[in-house]
Protein backbone atom coordinates (compact mmCIF):
# COMPACT_ATOMS: atom_id res chain seq x y z
CA UNK A 1 0.00 0.00 0.00
CA UNK A 2 3.00 2.74 0.52
CA UNK A 3 5.41 1.03 -1.35
CA UNK A 4 5.46 3.75 -4.12
CA UNK A 5 5.63 7.24 -2.91
CA UNK A 6 5.63 9.08 -6.36
CA UNK A 7 3.91 12.29 -7.02
CA UNK A 8 0.56 10.90 -8.99
CA UNK A 9 1.02 12.42 -13.20
CA UNK A 10 -2.48 14.08 -12.48
CA UNK A 11 -3.10 16.60 -9.54
CA UNK A 12 -6.90 16.89 -8.49
CA UNK A 13 -6.09 21.03 -8.03
CA UNK A 14 -10.02 21.78 -8.14
CA UNK A 15 -9.99 19.37 -4.92
CA UNK A 16 -7.17 20.92 -3.36
CA UNK A 17 -8.84 24.58 -4.11
CA UNK A 18 -12.02 23.53 -2.95
CA UNK A 19 -10.87 22.41 -0.17
CA UNK A 20 -8.63 25.41 0.64
CA UNK A 21 -11.93 27.31 0.17
CA UNK A 22 -13.89 25.21 2.31
CA UNK A 23 -11.20 25.48 5.22
CA UNK A 24 -11.26 29.49 4.79
CA UNK A 25 -14.86 29.66 4.97
CA UNK A 26 -15.29 27.30 8.49
CA UNK A 27 -12.27 29.45 10.24
CA UNK A 28 -13.30 32.73 9.55
CA UNK A 29 -17.03 31.49 10.34
CA UNK A 30 -15.94 29.35 13.39
CA UNK A 31 -13.55 32.19 14.67
CA UNK A 32 -16.44 34.81 14.75
CA UNK A 33 -18.17 32.35 16.59
CA UNK A 34 -15.90 31.38 19.11
CA UNK A 35 -15.27 35.40 19.45
CA UNK A 36 -19.12 36.13 20.13
CA UNK A 37 -20.56 33.51 22.09
CA UNK A 38 -17.41 32.47 24.13
CA UNK A 39 -16.18 35.79 24.46
CA UNK A 40 -12.43 35.21 23.36
CA UNK A 41 -10.62 37.99 21.53
CA UNK A 42 -10.52 37.72 17.98
CA UNK A 43 -6.62 36.71 17.79
CA UNK A 44 -7.51 33.45 20.51
CA UNK A 45 -10.72 32.65 18.49
CA UNK A 46 -8.90 32.89 15.06
CA UNK A 47 -6.26 30.80 16.54
CA UNK A 48 -8.49 27.88 18.21
CA UNK A 49 -10.58 28.05 14.79
CA UNK A 50 -7.95 27.67 12.47
CA UNK A 51 -6.28 24.93 15.17
CA UNK A 52 -9.33 23.04 15.48
CA UNK A 53 -10.40 23.11 11.49
CA UNK A 54 -6.54 21.84 10.00
CA UNK A 55 -6.48 19.21 12.84
CA UNK A 56 -9.70 18.15 12.02
CA UNK A 57 -9.15 18.37 8.16
CA UNK A 58 -6.08 16.23 8.59
CA UNK A 59 -8.08 13.31 10.41
CA UNK A 60 -10.82 13.29 8.14
CA UNK A 61 -8.18 13.31 4.99
CA UNK A 62 -6.73 10.36 7.15
CA UNK A 63 -9.88 8.47 7.76
CA UNK A 64 -10.48 8.80 4.22
CA UNK A 65 -7.50 7.44 2.90
CA UNK A 66 -7.51 4.04 5.01
CA UNK A 67 -11.54 3.83 4.75
CA UNK A 68 -11.20 3.86 0.50
CA UNK A 69 -9.83 0.98 0.09
CA UNK A 70 -11.94 -0.72 1.79
CA UNK A 71 -15.22 0.26 -0.32
CA UNK A 72 -16.84 -1.91 -2.45
CA UNK A 73 -15.14 -1.42 -6.52
CA UNK A 74 -18.66 0.47 -6.86
CA UNK A 75 -18.59 2.35 -4.24
CA UNK A 76 -15.15 3.09 -4.95
CA UNK A 77 -15.31 4.43 -8.45
CA UNK A 78 -18.49 6.21 -7.55
CA UNK A 79 -16.92 8.52 -4.90
CA UNK A 80 -13.94 9.09 -7.28
CA UNK A 81 -15.88 10.32 -9.86
CA UNK A 82 -18.04 12.74 -7.16
CA UNK A 83 -15.14 14.07 -5.75
CA UNK A 84 -13.18 14.31 -9.11
CA UNK A 85 -15.71 14.76 -11.77
CA UNK A 86 -18.79 16.10 -9.93
CA UNK A 87 -20.99 13.41 -11.44
CA UNK A 88 -23.08 10.27 -10.22
CA UNK A 89 -24.08 7.61 -11.97
CA UNK A 90 -26.25 5.44 -10.22
CA UNK A 91 -29.30 6.92 -7.86
CA UNK A 92 -28.39 5.10 -4.95
CA UNK A 93 -25.01 6.51 -4.46
CA UNK A 94 -26.92 9.88 -3.95
CA UNK A 95 -28.31 8.51 -0.59
CA UNK A 96 -25.02 6.61 0.35
CA UNK A 97 -23.56 10.59 0.00
CA UNK A 98 -26.07 12.25 1.77
CA UNK A 99 -26.04 9.55 4.80
CA UNK A 100 -22.32 9.98 4.63
CA UNK A 101 -22.71 13.55 5.00
CA UNK A 102 -24.44 13.76 7.95
CA UNK A 103 -21.74 11.42 9.81
CA UNK A 104 -19.29 13.24 8.80
CA UNK A 105 -20.76 16.17 10.34
CA UNK A 106 -21.19 14.59 13.57
CA UNK A 107 -17.75 12.79 13.47
CA UNK A 108 -16.07 16.32 12.62
CA UNK A 109 -18.25 18.42 15.29
CA UNK A 110 -17.41 15.88 17.95
CA UNK A 111 -13.45 15.51 16.90
CA UNK A 112 -13.61 19.55 16.48
CA UNK A 113 -14.98 19.36 20.53
CA UNK A 114 -12.38 17.47 21.56
CA UNK A 115 -9.76 19.58 20.06
CA UNK A 116 -10.74 22.68 20.99
CA UNK A 117 -11.34 21.17 24.52
CA UNK A 118 -7.82 19.86 24.61
CA UNK A 119 -6.29 22.94 23.33
CA UNK A 120 -7.87 25.10 25.63
CA UNK A 121 -6.90 23.09 28.54
CA UNK A 122 -3.52 22.68 27.55
CA UNK A 123 -2.95 26.25 27.13
CA UNK A 124 -4.23 27.00 30.37
CA UNK A 125 -1.83 28.88 32.53
CA UNK A 126 -4.04 27.30 35.67
CA UNK A 127 -4.58 23.58 34.37
CA UNK A 128 -0.64 23.06 34.59
CA UNK A 129 -0.69 24.17 38.11
CA UNK A 130 -0.69 21.88 41.07
CA UNK A 131 -4.72 21.98 43.28
CA UNK A 132 -4.41 22.57 46.56
CA UNK A 133 -5.62 19.54 48.52
CA UNK A 134 -8.13 19.75 51.11
CA UNK A 135 -8.32 17.53 54.10
CA UNK A 136 -11.64 18.02 55.70
CA UNK A 137 -14.14 15.79 56.55
CA UNK A 138 -16.78 18.26 54.54
CA UNK A 139 -19.00 16.56 52.01
CA UNK A 140 -17.94 17.40 48.40
CA UNK A 141 -18.94 21.19 47.05
CA UNK A 142 -21.33 20.15 44.19
CA UNK A 143 -20.70 23.85 42.43
CA UNK A 144 -16.46 22.86 42.66
CA UNK A 145 -17.33 19.77 40.81
CA UNK A 146 -18.83 21.49 38.11
CA UNK A 147 -16.37 24.21 37.30
CA UNK A 148 -14.06 21.63 36.63
CA UNK A 149 -16.42 19.34 34.12
CA UNK A 150 -14.35 18.57 31.02
CA UNK A 151 -16.98 19.75 28.26
CA UNK A 152 -19.04 22.41 29.39
CA UNK A 153 -22.81 23.08 27.75
CA UNK A 154 -22.03 26.70 26.31
CA UNK A 155 -18.91 25.07 24.93
CA UNK A 156 -20.79 22.54 23.28
CA UNK A 157 -23.17 24.81 21.47
CA UNK A 158 -21.40 27.05 20.89
CA UNK A 159 -19.31 24.62 18.83
CA UNK A 160 -22.24 23.12 17.08
CA UNK A 161 -23.70 26.64 15.99
CA UNK A 162 -20.25 27.30 14.35
CA UNK A 163 -19.75 23.89 12.59
CA UNK A 164 -23.51 24.06 11.29
CA UNK A 165 -22.76 27.58 10.07
CA UNK A 166 -19.51 26.53 8.20
CA UNK A 167 -21.30 23.57 7.01
CA UNK A 168 -23.99 25.49 5.69
CA UNK A 169 -21.99 28.16 3.78
CA UNK A 170 -20.07 24.93 2.48
CA UNK A 171 -23.32 23.30 1.16
CA UNK A 172 -24.19 27.03 -0.42
CA UNK A 173 -20.82 27.15 -2.14
CA UNK A 174 -21.21 23.32 -3.69
CA UNK A 175 -25.20 24.06 -4.66
CA UNK A 176 -23.73 27.09 -6.51
CA UNK A 177 -20.81 24.76 -7.98
CA UNK A 178 -22.83 22.38 -8.81
CA UNK A 179 -25.80 24.60 -10.91
CA UNK A 180 -22.92 26.74 -12.58
CA UNK A 181 -20.71 24.18 -13.88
Amino acid sequence: MFDDWTLPRVLPIGAILFDLLFLLMAISIEGYCLNRRLKFDKKTSIFYAISINLFSSVIGWVAFFVIEPMLPLQLRTELINYIFFNTVKYSNTQTIIILSAFIIFFATFIVKLFLLRGFSLLLNEEFWKKREETTSNEPPNWRKLKRYKLISNNLVSTLLIANSLSYTAITFVLLIRNKVF
